[in-house]
């Protein structure tokens, strides 16, 4: 399986390392390096214990590879979909520097807290989603099931229903003749939508850029990209690179298009001999003005590194805080809405039975 033709193959299947899988990949690394195992052992060691079948032979080439001499971050490179730039530029700078252990470790922590960071995102969308979804299934049954069984009274009275009423049975024949029909389309639109934009720039573009504008989000948003970069800056800057060099990994990381390519201008723009926060200043709605402040801070005292891991932490704690009060206040909208809905629903039913009995006269 280390012929060329396989390594093609190997790389052509659909494989991607999450980054916590990155992450347990250097932890175990730098820790049976710092048993002081040589590497061949303990790339053997973390082959033996990967499940999947496509990985086992990526890992396997990998050790062919290292044992003949080629350097780990040439070898792990061959896999973009198993490493990442970032993961691969670290592992390169611990070779040069002959503190790969030390690297893995820093590589490690990194790893985990952006881990953790896209996991608090994540996580604070499940509910809402979670609510709203919710709604629309109530509804659905509102409509295609309870109401149908109650309507054959309403026909046979033969009376004049209420506007809500009417509203809601239009919506539930609708519904019921074409429900299947519109969730398949609804599926459609949104698996198009994916496609199209892991697909094309353009897209891509515009919906990274909707994320920064949605009003309960992009505060969210913005702070995790800006916590994201800040530290993966620092911590490469740290590590002894150049600040151009650092800018194009950090761009490669970076899933948002508006701050990727803001990031490959800056470059252009340091390449050229302008400073990080003068860069940071055509970006107002990227970059907050504290970022901007406290890089310009680190590039007149000579610690900008530090500077941007200490940005990058303060945008985490952003993130964390708002986290947790977007539940906090997406709740009562959300509890609003499905109150009137099913509410809505219920009047709609009741009206005309209450109408109904209240002119019904006893024997």
């Amino acid at each position: 399986m280390n012929s060329p033709y396989a390594i093609t193959y190997i790389q052509g299947l659909w494989m991607r390392s999450s980054i916590k899988e990155q992450t347990l990949f250097a932890k175990k690394l730098s820790f049976l390096l710092g048993a002081q195992i040589s590497i061949v052992e303990c790339l053997d060691m973390l082959r033996a214990q990967t499940t999947s079948k496509a990985k086992e032979q990526a890992l396997d080439d990998v050790v062919q590879s290292v044992a003949n001499g080629q350097l780990l971050s040439a070898s792990l490179g061959k896999y973009p979909r198993l490493f990442s730039d970032f993961f691969i530029t670290l592992v390169r700078v611990g070779e040069q520097s002959g503190t790969l252990h030390t690297s893995l470790v820093h590589l490690a922590d990194e790893l985990k807290k952006k881990h953790l960071l896209r996991t608090k995102v994540l996580g604070a969308l499940v509910y809402p989603t979670t609510i709203f979804i919710g709604t629309i299934l109530v509804t659905v049954v509102l409509m295609v099931y309870i109401f149908p069984k109650i309507l054959p009274i309403f026909a046979s009275l033969q009376v004049q229903l209420p506007l809500s009423t009417r509203l809601v049975l239009a919506l539930s024949d609708f519904l019921i003749a074409f429900g299947l029909w519109c969730a398949l389309v609804v599926g459609v639109v949104v698996i198009a939508l994916y496609i199209a934009r892991n697909k094309y720039t353009r897209v891509r573009w515009y919906v990274d850029a909707a994320t920064l504008h949605v009003p309960l989000v992009r505060h969210m948003v913005q702070s995790y990209n800006r916590a994201n970069v800040c530290r993966t800056l620092g911590l490469l800057l740290n590590s002894g690179m150049s600040l151009g060099d650092a800018l194009l990994v950090t761009a490669e990381g970076t899933r948002n298009l508006l701050y990727k390519n803001s990031l490959l201008d800056l470059c252009l723009c340091v390449q050229q001999g302008s400073s990080l926060s003068s860069g940071f200043v055509r970006y107002p709605k990227l970059f907050s003005a504290l970022t901007m402040q406290l890089v310009a801070v680190g590039e007149r005292t000579g610690t900008l590194a530090a500077s941007l891991v200490y940005v990058g932490d303060l945008h985490e704690g952003e993130v964390d805080e708002q986290t947790k009060h977007l539940a906090a206040s997406i709740e009562p909208v959300l509890m609003i809405v499905m109150g009137l809905t099913v509410g809505f629903v219920a009047i709609a039913i009741i009206t005309p039975l209450y109408e109904i009995t209240s002119h019904l006269t006893p024997r």
